[in-house]
Parts: structure tokens; C-alpha cells; sequence
């Protein structure tokens, strides 16, 4: 099956192609993985209906997301586990992250993938993916809503914390927008409470 990159226009939207086509729901996605219609672990993504290719993976990119994992799971409280690059499914997307904290273990319910209400933070890493996970991913998890979405930014070798979604609405957005960088602490916060606190440079490739 050949799936389009799709690429962002000036007012940061994602164009539909030129030729006809139609965005899947997020039933139709599933059931398209059930009928072995998509291979199992296809680099695709489900984003606002499109099937999206996912971008390639470098070294510190991997190593970002291994440091973040790591980290955020010496820190969780009891009740909470950490994901890596395993789907979240919302209204109408069914991103992988590159890092999720979620309610519980996954393995402990095998008849669906964790949805908003199960997550308390959602984390991308991003070098040649900075853009879509500016704007694309963020505009998917502020309408979900997602409590707390991290972006460990390798290019300005920062981390972008961003809290507050709006929920479903003209111009989805996080209302709150805080940059840390090395030598900084970010907060790690569950519903609503700081559980810990994590070092940028332990994120950092």
C-alpha cells in the first residue's frame, strides 16, 4: 500500500492531495490492521484521518528516547508505566509517541489501546521531525486532550513543556508554554502534581 507524505501549509495545516481521496476513521484504520491490510509495524501512522509515513529514526534520536524512558521510569509513582513508541488512540488519530505515561501496565488490557483519559504525558523526540511535532502533533494532542506533551528538541538541545490543552475547538493549542535547557530541571506532572524532577542534560544525547 503507498502512503503520501503529507506537508504542512503557510497556516500550518496539512494539505489534502490532489487526487481523490478519503481520510479513514480511526474504526476503519483498526480494521484495516485486523483484515492484514497494513503489515504489523509499518512505519505509518494514523494523524486527523491520514495515514502518515513516520519519519526515520537517527542514533541520538534513539538514544533521546532510551534516556527519556529510562528516567521518567525511576521517577514514576505506583499506577503509572512507561510506553515507547506504542499507539495512543483519540478521536480521530492514533499516534506512536516516542515516549508515553500511561495509568497502569498496557499489558493489562489487551481490547484497546490507551486513549486520553489513560495518559498523563506524551513525549516527542524531534530532529527532522521538529516541524510536525510542533505543529501537526500538537494540534492532534491539545485537542485530545493531553494533560502534559513534552518535545525533546535535539536541533536547539532544549525541551519544550507544554500543559493546558484547549480540547476540541477552532484552533486547538496548549494555553501554557515553558522551554528548559541544560542545567535546568523540568517537573514531571500527573494530574496536576509534580511527582519528580528530571535534569535536561539526562535527556539529552
Amino acid at each position: 500500500m503507498s502512503v503520501a507524505t503529507l506537508e504542512p501549509t503557510a497556516a500550518g495545516r496539512f494539505a489534502v492531495p490532489p487526487e481523490p481521496v478519503l481520510p479513514l476513521t480511526v474504526g476503519q484504520y483498526h480494521a484495516m490492521i485486523r483484515a492484514g491490510e497494513l503489515e504489523s509495524g509499518a512505519t505509518i501512522e494514523l494523524l486527523e484521518g491520514w495515514l502518515v509515513t513516520k519519519m526515520t529514526k537517527s542514533p541520538p534520536h534513539s538514544a533521546a528516547t532510551a534516556k527519556t524512558r529510562r528516567r521518567l521510569n525511576e521517577i514514576l509513582p505506583d499506577g503509572w508505566s512507561v510506553d515507547a513508541q506504542e499507539p495512543v488512540t483519540t478521536a480521530d488519530s492514533e499516534p506512536e509517541p516516542d515516549v508515553a505515561v500511561i495509568r497502569g501496565l498496557r499489558e493489562d488490557d489487551v481490547e484497546r489501546h490507551p486513549g486520553p483519559e489513560d495518559v498523563g504525558l506524551l513525549v516527542e523526540v524531534a530532529d527532522t521531525s521538529l516541524d510536525r511535532d510542533r505543529v501537526w502533533k500538537k494540534r492532534i494532542y491539545a485537542t485530545a486532550p493531553i494533560p502534559v506533551y513534552w518535545i525533546v528538541n535535539l536541533a536547539d538541545r532544549e525541551i519544550e513543556v507544554f500543559s493546558r490543552p484547549s480540547g476540541p475547538c477552532d484552533q486547538p493549542d496548549f494555553g501554557a508554554h515553558q522551554v528548559f535547557f541544560p542545567g535546568d530541571r523540568v517537573p514531571v506532572v500527573l494530574d496536576g502534581q509534580e511527582v519528580g524532577q528530571i535534569a535536561v542534560d539526562d535527556l539529552l544525547p
